[in-house]
């Protein structure tokens, strides 16, 4: 028997997924795209596992993969052990409880019409639990809000109390592992620093694993011990965080890497006196 606590949370062997896109001509057949390819990675549990690559990568059609929201077109998929490829919906009732979702974009996940106490309380109303107000104040507070804010609508929210509220709602079922789409790329640059330390919280607070997707290495160094670069469809680089910052091997890592702003090197040379004469240019002060 195998011992659950050396199974991997997730599973991918050799995965891909194909994808048809329309015929230019009735002589001609339909083009094959890979979307993925060929992806093999183990992420074990309580790892924090990052997946970074530009848009049209593949990041989004893995995850998907992942989550059991689409089928792949060979290999396999198997959370905690258990296959979740060429599974019927009504054999996937137990993955919606283990695993859970944050969306990239909060206002778009969350429905404006119910109240937030209803928004977090949906997944376990869905598992047959109804007197759910304690775990919903508990969980408020466990992501910084208060009880009150549970009578409220998302539309009365920021964009960073938002994503509170949907860390908040991924919890409530008690999943053992988190999976973050972006969750910070549609909000202000002020709060984003607040959610991914959220996210570092609750991950250690509630002892999660963590996938983790972004286009950004920066994001993805703040939260991931491990990260799989992605391009075209493919893992070209799998290493821990900080080999892959320090010392990355694939030319296409280092491009990533070349890409993430540096702000020593902006200010290298100038001056107290050139900096302030550049704000007041900024603001108008000096022709």
């Amino acid at each position: 028997m195998t011992d659950a606590a050396t199974t991997p949370a997730v599973e991918l062997r050799g995965v891909g997924r194909q994808f048809r896109r329309r015929r230019t001509s009735l002589l001609t057949p339909a083009p094959v795209v890979d979307a993925v390819r060929d992806v093999s990675a183990t992420v074990a549990r309580g790892e924090r596992f990052g997946i970074v690559g530009e848009s049209g990568s593949g990041k989004s059609t893995l995850l998907r993969l992942i989550c059991g929201l689409d089928q792949p077109t060979s290999g396999e998929v198997l959370v905690e052990g258990r296959p979740i490829h060429d599974q019927p919906a009504r054999r996937l009732r137990w993955l919606r409880q283990r695993l859970q979702l944050v969306f990239q974009d909060p206002m778009g996940s969350l429905d404006p019409r119910m109240r937030v106490r209803d928004i977090i309380a949906e997944p376990l109303v869905a598992q047959g639990k109804h007197d759910n107000e304690a775990r919903v104040v508990e969980l408020l507070e466990a992501v910084g809000m208060s009880a009150g804010d549970a009578h409220r609508y998302p539309h009365q929210f920021s964009g960073g109390q938002r994503q509170r509220i949907s860390v908040a709602r991924a919890l409530a079922p008690g999943p053992d592992i988190l999976v973050a789409d972006e969750p910070v790329s549609a909000l202000d640059v002020s709060v984003r620093a607040q959610v991914l330390n959220l996210i570092d919280e609750v991950v250690e607070g509630f002892d999660l694993t963590l996938i983790f997707v972004s286009h950004d290495l920066s994001v993805v160094r703040h939260v991931c011990d491990r990260v799989a670069v992605m391009r075209r469809g493919e893992f070209v680089e799998v290493a821990p965080t900080e080999q892959l910052w320090t010392a990355p091997q694939h030319p296409y890592s280092q491009q990533l890497l070349a890409a993430v702003p540096d702000l020593h090197a902006a200010l290298a040379g100038r001056t107290a006196t050139d900096l302030a004469r550049d704000v007041e240019r900024a603001l108008g002060e000096t022709p």
